[in-house]
């Protein structure tokens, strides 16, 4: 029972990191101007960005729930594996700090570091259900080479898993900074390879293109090195799936800047770096040797 818990709870993670694109992406941050209550209520009219802005809160306080009932069902079926509960507990409190800090955004007017630093930890939460959900399956077999292989796999998940990171968290200062039309057009940047550097949002915008670069070109490069040098069928799905959605990604980031920020490009462009994210981290918690 577990494990399809923690399931749905990934895929619940990244709807509501999907949701809260769109919050942004509409204009709807602050539909309501108070916190913990909308309008000073809990059920308010669900009408315009209302509908998305509360929407937004249900769901992260269904995960709320939903994630410690997952936690003491993973403890029950894994009593003798300590480290899955104390990754339990600090997913708990990361919840905990998130609801905090998704308050603090809306009381002090979407300052740009708290709202930035609430992405941040949205990503890692995911990435700590994604190991316990990796980590809980009934084998991590399937290498032929143990040792090489192994450290081949936990190599690439975690350098893709960590660009993956940087990049979104430069890409929500992009976002929350209003960079994301800097540069108006692709691939250039304002008609130039290298743009004029004097203006931080450009700065800015240029950092999240040549990030999305250097991102693409490690994971296909570590992708085909795990497809051609290991033998476990769930790595080798992994690193392909990683290599299509790093094509993809780059190919919503310039149909994001051609479309002006229209919020369906915008919104799949975050939902895929989340999944990749995910996708890395599933990777390298599938190489780890297990340990209690």
């Amino acid at each position: 029972m577990a494990r399809p818990l923690l399931f749905f709870i990934l895929l619940w993670t990244l709807a509501l990191l999907l949701l809260g694109s769109i919050v942004h992406a509409v204009g709807a941050s602050l539909a309501c101007p108070d916190w913990p209550t909308c309008f000073g209520t809990m059920m308010p009219e669900m009408t315009g960005g209302v509908f998305w802005e509360h929407l937004h809160r249900l769901w992260a306080g269904a995960l709320l729930v939903l994630f410690p009932v997952a936690v003491f069902l993973t403890r029950r079926a894994h009593p003798h594996r300590v480290a899955l509960f104390h990754l339990g507990l600090a997913g708990i409190g990361l919840l905990l700090v998130q609801s905090v800090l998704g308050g603090l955004t809306v009381i002090y007017q979407l300052p740009d570091a708290i709202s930035t630093s609430h992405l941040a930890l949205a990503f890692l939460f995911l990435a700590l259900v994604t190991v316990m959900l990796v980590r809980t399956r009934p084998e991590t077999g399937g290498y032929r080479d143990a040792d090489a292989e192994r450290r081949l796999v936990r190599r690439a998940g975690l350098v893709a898993a960590g660009l993956v990171f940087v990049q979104s968290v430069v890409g929500a200062l992009v976002r929350h900074t209003d960079a994301g039309m800097a540069c108006p057009d692709v691939p250039l940047c304002l008609g130039r390879v290298i743009p004029p550097l004097d203006y931080p949002t450009v700065l800015l915008h240029f950092l999240h293109r040549v990030l999305g670069i250097v991102v693409a070109v490690v994971t296909l490069r570590y992708g085909w090195l795990v497809v051609a040098r290991t033998r476990s069928p769930f790595a080798r799905k992994m690193a392909t799936a990683m290599a299509a959605g790093v094509m993809a990604q780059v190919l919503l980031g310039f149909a994001s800047v051609a479309g002006r920020l229209a919020p369906p490009y915008v919104s799949a462009h975050t939902l895929l770096a989340a999944m990749l994210l995910a996708l890395g981290v599933a990777t390298a918690a599938h190489a780890w040797e297990r340990a209690s």
